[in-house]
């Protein structure tokens, strides 16, 4: 882009401005940002619903693990729409895991009535877990409907009827 200045700014002297550096920088290739993006929201899951025996790099491929090491501003090769049906079968078995996981904190959260899930989940007010494992879905490219179906089945076998139904 070109930046018209004043001439009064022309002979000032001191340091480059900010705009400037900015446009010096490099561009970050994006999908590889978003594919950052997806091992940080799957670390986060794993923390914040304690998940156990979760590693989460056998969720990503050889090409996807080789990604997470570059610069974000190189063409790296990501994984591409053949994958592995092992690691398909790993990532789906997280993905359900983390919507029951969702689902059991949420029927004890509730079952103590005297905790909200406000007050459960402090810094999480509009973070629905088995809606961003759905969302996840796509990126590990597994069904959406599957992990929908188990949610479901979820909350029929807390008892959770007229979560269910909706």
């Amino acid at each position: 882009p070109v930046l018209d200045s004043e001439d009064a700014w022309v002979s000032v002297e001191g340091p480059v401005s900010i705009v400037e550096l900015a446009l010096e920088q490099k561009r970050i290739h994006y999908p590889l940002v978003e594919h950052q993006f997806v091992l940080c929201t799957l670390l986060y899951a794993i923390m914040r619903l304690s998940l156990k025996g979760v590693k989460p790099l056998s969720l990503f491929d050889s090409k996807g693990k080789n990604a997470f090491f570059k610069d974000l501003t190189s063409i790296q090769l990501l994984p591409s729409g053949d994958m592995d049906p092992n690691v398909l079968s790993i990532r789906q078995q997280f993905l359900l895991k983390v919507v029951s996981a969702a689902v059991q904190t949420l029927c004890s959260s509730q079952k103590d009535r005297e905790v909200s899930e406000e007050e459960y989940f402090p810094f999480e007010k509009g973070k629905n877990w088995p809606t961003l494992a759905a969302d996840l879905a796509q990126y590990l490219q597994i069904s959406e409907d599957l992990v929908r179906r188990h949610y479901v089945c979820e909350l029929y076998s807390y008892g959770m009827d007229h979560l269910g139904e909706e």
